[in-house]
């Protein structure tokens, strides 16, 4: 678990600009993306060396897994999902996940984070879709003892989650993270769904994007976020 702001960007950073974070920033997690076809950033830093070195500085680290995208969505992500694969495509997905972060060094009980990107959450079919996918993909991370999460955008794909666990689906995402830009860094009153969902240290927020900031002497652009919820465990 962790409690207090956290960043991602696109490329983990180096090693250098960690150590140079640690303690200067308000930060105290990162968040990495650990795989997935829709990945969107080569991953130079990203090594089970670093991992180890990062968390072993203070870091907490939340791994992202950006899989297959939903078929109703606008632009060529390299896998999407359709009816007929969901299932199958989860399955799988949701295996690579587990084996990525367990080569970095992320071990058993640590949180996968599934980035699913906006979408028309008015079309059901598509919805229907993405729902199956999540939840296979939620069967097999937690199959292998790890534990599954969610990022979404809080109008489209996290509101579809939220939507589910409100009906009482079953196989759904312990943790839920959303994204909502409305500079309100917690987890509590920019929550936009029921008080009652994601209760209990199992939210983040991710609240502004594309932040250019310096500390340490080192420069990045990253997305902030306030967290209150489940981490990958290391060490």
């Amino acid at each position: 678990m962790f409690t207090g702001l956290a960043f991602d960007t696109c490329t983990a950073p180096p090693l250098a600009t960690m150590n140079a974070w640690r303690g200067t920033s308000p930060y105290g997690a990162v968040a990495v993306y650990v795989g997935g076809k829709n990945r969107g950033c080569a991953q130079p830093q990203l090594t089970a060396s670093w991992v180890s070195a990062v968390a072993g500085s203070g870091w907490k680290l939340v791994p992202l897994y950006v899989g297959a995208q939903p078929p109703c969505q606008t632009g060529a992500s390299p896998e999407k999902i359709t009816a007929d694969t969901a299932v199958s495509l989860g399955a799988a997905d949701g295996a690579d996940a587990v084996a990525r972060a367990s080569a970095l060094g992320m071990r058993p009980g640590s949180t996968l984070y599934l980035d699913v990107e906006a979408y028309n959450t008015s079309d059901t079919a598509c919805a229907d879709a993405v729902l199956a996918y999540t939840q296979s993909f939620n069967r097999a991370v937690k199959a292998r003892s790890y534990r599954p999460g969610f990022y979404g955008f809080a109008s489209s794909s996290a509101a579809g989650i939220a939507k589910a666990a409100e009906a009482g689906a079953a196989d759904l995402p312990e943790a839920l993270w959303y994204a909502k830009y409305d500079g309100a860094a917690d987890t509590t009153g920019s929550f936009p769904y029921s008080s009652g969902l994601f209760g209990g240290h199992r939210r983040a927020h991710q609240y502004q994007v594309n932040q250019k900031e310096t500390y340490g002497g080192a420069a990045l652009t990253v997305d902030r976020n306030a967290w209150d919820a489940p981490v990958a465990v290391t060490g």
